[in-house]
């Protein structure tokens, strides 16, 4: 297995952290985490449909009318998984948040491949895949509990009701991308070109947060997008579409190349590392919130348990 192939899985996993983070700037300057979304998804729309053009890949879209409806709904996991960041990061702290992204994500995985959903081939229930799972609960119950500890001076409090809220809300939003997973590997199944079923989920993704914004803005649950203050956000600012869109594209190349546990197994863990290098270095204007024993032994767990459940 060639070196560089799993430094770029690695790489590419670094990279969704750092999206969920500089989206933090993207609502800071439009004012709602609807729209910030909105934006973001529309970034990474366009550029993924500049490389599908480059590579003449969107040949494949007149496939379409031979695709289930239901394969074409992958993007739908999208809008959730960018607005629970907006809203998780600065109550939880980047390692909090992807650590319960993670859970979701290892969890539901989980569930796909034992009972063998959407399309995927049923896998037996091992020994290293519950000690894994076990980590992995372990790991996150860890970093939740020592988040207080941790947490920066005059950070956002929650009544125990909204805690548990946001605790699930980040559960949720990880397990929905392995079912995104799953259903657009059905549709690149029928269409044949990764970049082209890129370009529909994040097509679809866009257009789905859009029509939330505007009836949210609508029912007066949400203010209306700014737009003069983008101007004054830093370059990094802009960074979550390009972010997502190598990340989408980086898996798919990387899936046939080093097989899907791996590359799952090292996004998953350069989410994890990154995330808390976000928190203890307060990068990206971010509070900064020490990564304390617990906290790194929590960390280590997760980690641990991920790449055993991938690769047991």
């Amino acid at each position: 297995m060639h070196p560089a192939l799993l430094a770029a899985a690695l790489l590419v996993g670094c990279l969704l952290a750092v999206q969920a983070s500089v989206n933090l700037q993207l609502n800071s300057a439009v004012g709602t985490p609807y729209g910030a979304s909105t934006i973001q998804l529309g970034v990474a729309t366009g550029l993924l449909v500049v490389l599908a053009v480059a590579a003449g890949a969107l040949g494949a879209l007149g496939e379409l009318p031979d695709v289930e409806p239901w394969q074409l709904l992958g993007g739908l996991a999208s809008p959730l998984y960018i607005t629970s960041g907006i809203l998780l990061f600065p109550r939880l702290g980047a390692l909090a948040a992807v650590g319960l992204f993670v859970t979701g994500q290892m969890f539901a995985s989980l569930a796909l491949d034992l009972f063998g959903l959407l399309g995927l081939e049923r896998k037996d229930l091992g020994a290293g895949i519950v000690i894994g799972a076990l980590a992995v609960l372990t790991g996150i119950v860890v970093i939740i509990r020592g988040m207080k500890a941790a947490a920066p001076p005059g950070a956002p409090r929650t009544s125990s009701a909204g805690r548990a809220g946001l605790l699930a809300l980040g559960v949720v939003a990880g397990g929905v991308l392995p079912v995104q997973g799953a259903v657009n590997a059905q549709l690149r199944a029928q269409l044949k070109e990764p970049l082209t079923v890129a370009v529909i989920s994040f097509a679809v993704a866009t257009f789905t947060i859009a029509v939330v914004l505007l009836v949210l803005y609508a029912t007066r649950r949400t203010p209306k997008p700014r737009i003069a203050p983008l101007k004054k956000m830093p370059w990094w600012g802009w960074l979550g579409g390009a972010c997502a869109a190598a990340y989408v594209t980086g898996t798919f190349l990387l899936i046939p190349s080093i097989g899907a546990a791996v590359t799952i197994a090292l996004t998953v863990t350069g989410q994890q590392l990154t995330s808390a290098l976000i928190d203890h270095k307060g990068l990206f204007r971010l509070p900064r919130r020490s990564l304390t024993k617990p906290r790194a032994l929590g960390l280590a767990l997760l980690i641990a348990g991920s790449l055993t459940i991938q690769l047991a």
